[in-house]
């Protein structure tokens, strides 16, 4: 019987990659997107016919409990938890409105609460289990026109230095990756010469690969136990 993880925000980018990845080590697959249906159905048949492996898609707002909840409800073990679904917001504070922080907030952070809430009595009946939640280097540094994505991944990372410390003698780990900029539709606000400018203080002179996260996120799949509580960065060198 395969091994099951649950990836959020898998229609694309680094969830769809992280999906891939799962699915080529044998994982059956949970996998969620909020609006692109048809997307996520496109890579479910891509991870069934090619792997051999049986998914199970969703379209779910991760950013609210009840619709969460539900789809738990329909999975009944699981290994790996990787919570990516995530959401930005470019402009000044002072402009950004009540409703635009709440959305931020609970899409990149109090989702990975609701997940890890069904998630953690499903692993505590193996003592064993992966929480991989994908974060920024803008949670550790912070970055001007962008305070509520900031806020939202600094709280990520302490969740999950915190979560981490209270699953371990559950033989459950929990890390996080903290990633710099990498060529997904988030970073498509971007024209061509600012995504030039940003790639020029890179020491690795490019943006990073959705696919390159994805192998982070399976060598922390495959970690020491004793590998957890940790905010691993991945962003060529630039933070």
């Amino acid at each position: 019987m395969n091994k099951t993880a649950f990836v959020s925000g898998a229609s694309r980018g680094i969830g769809r990659a992280a999906a891939k990845s799962l699915a080529q080590a044998g994982y059956d697959l949970h996998i969620t997107c909020r609006k692109s249906m048809q997307q996520l159905l496109e890579v479910k048949k891509e991870l069934e016919m090619n792997y051999g492996i049986r998914c199970m898609a969703y379209t779910c707002n991760m950013g609210n409990y009840e619709e969460v909840n539900r789809v738990f409800e329909s999975i009944s073990s699981l290994e790996v938890l990787v919570n990516n679904a995530g959401v930005s917001y470019i402009g000044l504070l002072s402009e950004m409105e009540i409703a635009q922080w709440q959305e931020v907030m609970d899409t990149n952070l109090n989702s990975i609460f609701y997940t890890c809430k069904c998630a953690i009595p499903l692993m505590l009946k193996k003592k064993a289990g992966r929480i991989i939640n994908i974060s920024s280097v803008w949670g550790n540094v912070g970055a001007s026109m962008e305070v509520a994505y900031s806020a939202s991944k600094g709280g990520v990372n302490s969740l999950t230095k915190a979560l981490a410390k209270e699953l371990a003698p559950s033989h459950i780990c929990v890390n996080g990756i903290a990633c710099g900029i990498i060529d997904t539709k988030m970073n498509q606000c971007f024209d061509e010469e600012e995504k030039r400018a940003l790639a020029e203080e890179i020491p690795a002179d490019r943006f990073g690969s959705p696919e390159e996260v994805a192998k982070m996120i399976m060598q922390l799949v495959d970690a020491p136990e004793y590998m957890t509580g940790q905010i691993i960065t991945i962003d060529g060198g630039w933070y």
